[in-house]
C-alpha cells in the first residue's frame, strides 16, 4: 500500500493540468524538495481514502483554495497596517494605493 500511495503522489506531481493535490505536491516540493512532496501527498492520498472508507464520506475535491487567497491578502493587509502604525503613517498620506 505504501508504494501504491507513493506511486500516486509522483503521479500526481507530474500532472500538467493543475489540481489542488497537484498544487500542494508543488507547494512542498518548492519548499522542501521532491521526496518530501511524494510523501507529503502520499500521506494526504492515504488520509483521504482512510476517511471515505471508515467514515464513508465522499470525496470533495475543491477546485481553488479561495480561502487561503483571502487568508493571504488579510495577513499581507494585517502586515501593512502594523508597518505604517510603526512608523506612524496614516491611511490619508497613500490615498493613492488601493489594497
Amino acid at each position: 500500500m505504501k508504494i501504491a500511495l507513493r506511486n500516486a503522489a509522483n503521479a500526481i506531481g507530474n500532472l500538467k493540468e493543475s489540481t489542488p493535490l497537484r498544487d500542494f505536491f508543488h507547494r512542498i516540493n518548492f519548499r522542501k524538495g521532491r521526496v518530501s512532496a511524494i510523501s507529503a501527498t502520499a500521506r494526504k492520498l492515504g488520509i483521504i481514502i482512510w476517511n471515505m472508507i471508515v467514515k464513508n464520506t465522499s470525496y470533495y475535491n475543491p477546485e481553488n483554495y479561495l480561502y487561503l487567497d483571502e487568508k493571504r491578502k488579510l495577513t499581507v493587509q494585517k502586515r501593512i497596517q502594523k508597518q505604517m502604525e510603526k512608523h506612524q503613517f496614516k491611511v490619508d498620506d497613500f490615498n493613492f494605493i488601493t489594497i
